[in-house]
């Protein structure tokens, strides 16, 4: 049996806008706000974004979840260490694939889907590193700094998901998303 929202049309305009608006905040995020750069030779950085790549993925269809990870991470990436935008766009959308959108935010499925970003982020990160690198010993230095920077993402997130689940925000982005 279909749920409610199956039945419905999505209002594409409405979904784009929105991954818009919520890629652009991971640029922001990423980019920009609370961006810490972790080694002068590879060029990575900590940074919030991957709270909101998660909050979307909460939101949003998959599809569109997927494109804001790549999107605002590639974006972010090509805006301050383009070396790292394929890594990144790769393992955004790994990290996004395990949420679900209907329901509350902070759901057990969501916050095991955010807890199992860390490792990917960190694993993915590490390979990354020595396909650029060509060394399977450096690429260790890096591993604490960016799951420093998944779990401070996972905390994060926590606290938004939590927020928006009391401001009622898949209420409203029902009304919003499809059309009656």
């Amino acid at each position: 049996m279909q749920n409610e929202t199956s039945k419905k049309k999505i209002n594409r305009i409405s979904v784009l806008c929105i991954t818009a608006m919520l890629s652009a905040i991971v640029i922001v995020m990423t980019a920009y706000i609370l961006h810490i750069p972790i080694g002068v030779a590879s060029g990575g950085y900590i940074h919030l974004g991957d709270a909101f790549i998660f909050t979307a993925a909460c939101m949003l269809p998959q599809p569109y979840a997927l494109a804001v990870g790549a999107i605002g991470a590639g974006v972010a990436d090509l805006l301050t260490a383009p070396i790292w935008a394929p890594a990144s766009i790769v393992i955004k959308i790994l990290i996004t694939l395990s949420f679900k959108s209907n329901g509350k935010m902070l759901r057990k499925r969501n916050v095991t889907a955010a807890l199992a970003a860390i490792p990917i982020t960190v694993i993915g990160y590490y390979l990354a590193e020595v396909i650029l690198f060509g060394n399977w010993k450096t690429p260790l230095v890096s591993m604490p700094f960016n799951a420093i920077q998944a779990f401070a993402s996972f905390a994060v997130f926590l606290l938004i998901a939590a927020a928006l689940d009391k401001m009622g925000i898949r209420t409203m982005m029902k009304r919003f998303l499809y059309r009656q």
